[in-house]
Parts: C-alpha cells; sequence; structure tokens
C-alpha cells in the first residue's frame, strides 16, 4: 500500500479500509494465539498500513480546518 494512493481517496473510503484492516488485525492475532498463524510477516504488514491509513485521515483533517 502506497501513502500516495490511499491520498486521493476519500475520507470514508479510509475509514472503511481502516475498518477492513483492524479487522484483518484482529484475526490474524486470533490466529496467532491459536497457533494458526501460517505467514506471520502478514500481521506486520497490517499493522503498517494501519498506521499509513491513519496518518493520511490526520492529514485530510487537518487540512479540512
Amino acid at each position: 500500500m502506497i501513502a500516495s494512493d490511499l491520498r486521493a481517496k476519500s475520507t470514508d473510503q479510509l475509514k472503511e479500509q481502516l475498518f477492513e484492516l483492524k479487522k484483518e488485525q484482529f484475526n490474524l492475532r486470533f490466529q496467532a494465539a491459536s497457533g494458526q498463524l501460517e505467514n506471520t510477516a502478514r500481521a506486520r504488514v497490517v499493522r503498517r498500513d494501519i498506521a499509513r491509513v491513519q496518518t493520511v485521515l490526520t492529514e485530510k483533517n487537518r487540512a479540512a480546518v
């Protein structure tokens, strides 16, 4: 996921994507706890994607004020 692609999206789209990423993060944590997680690197990628989306949302909110 590239930050420039995220900046092109609307706030509603970013919020929806953030919701999906957090849901995926929850599922990955659940799989890790139960020992079923095969791709452990995916948790790191999802965590960083969440941070990117939150950063772009913050930028958009500050620009709107």
